[in-house]
């Protein structure tokens, strides 16, 4: 995780001086902002706002499911935590972030993994029907698929996001950085296996991983790589299918 990562309740507050200021200097796109930031009074009624923005197609749509996001906000503040994390992350991973604001407006990964935390709290609630519709509407407006059934940890990015698919019962660890294009599912011979992504990963743009295989700690995916074997900590994964290469002193390739 992020060390030193800033509370949510401080971290709303410098959302809220970012806001203020765009405010102050573009009064024109600053009403959006006023409606999206400064009417809010914390961190997951914000988020809550945004889901329904962007998964609902019909104004009544909208405000059901910020509604149903809002409620989970409230009652989990584990929820919170988490989207605090994920946003903070952003500014660490991202060189081209220089604030909060625009991540939580505009970044379709930042808002699908919190539509993705809503849909799985649903899922383990046994309200699988909504929680199944969550994410096809990610799927459909963001073109990100995250089965409720997954895990993943905290301070995790989806950067770029467009076309990210994991499936049913895939794990991923804290502090991993997902691109564009990648998918991590099952193998229809073993459908109740799927992999295990540890913490502090990057898989790169158009990776793969298939099956039931676990990818260890810091290591790292190539672009476009298969990956249908286990790729142990901090090893480096590239090909088709994929071959490690540097791989700590400790690991044989």
């Amino acid at each position: 995780m992020i060390h030193n990562a800033i509370a949510p309740g401080d971290l709303w507050q410098s959302v809220r001086r970012e806001a203020e200021t765009v405010l102050a200097r573009d009064p024109l796109f600053g009403a959006s902002v006023s409606a999206a930031i400064l009417d809010h009074s914390d961190l997951g009624s914000a988020v809550a706002r945004q889901i329904g923005e962007r998964l609902g197609k019909r104004a009544a749509d909208r405000e059901q499911f910020a509604r149903v996001a809002g409620e989970a906000f409230r009652d989990s503040p584990d929820l919170v935590d988490a989207a605090s994390r994920d946003l903070q992350s952003i500014a660490v991973h991202d060189p081209a972030t220089t604030g909060l604001l625009p991540p939580l407006l505009n970044f379709k990964g930042y808002i699908a993994l919190q539509a993705w935390r809503v849909s799985s709290r649903l899922w383990h609630q046994g309200r699988s029907d909504l929680a199944l519709l969550m994410q096809s509407l990610s799927s459909d407006s963001l073109q990100v698929s995250i089965h409720p059934s997954a895990s993943i940890g905290t301070s995790v990015f989806l950067d770029h996001a467009t076309g990210i698919i994991v499936g049913a019962f895939a794990v991923i660890g804290d502090d991993t950085t997902i691109l564009q294009n990648v998918t991590i599912g099952r193998r229809p011979a073993l459908p109740n296996r799927a992999p295990r992504i540890g913490r502090g990963v990057l898989l790169s743009a158009g990776a793969t991983v298939l099956g039931d295989v676990s990818i260890g700690d810091f290591a790292k995916i190539g672009a476009g790589s298969l990956v249908e074997n286990d790729v142990p900590g901090g090893c480096t994964a590239v090909g088709v299918p994929a071959r490690l290469t540097n791989c700590p002193e400790t690991v044989s390739a």
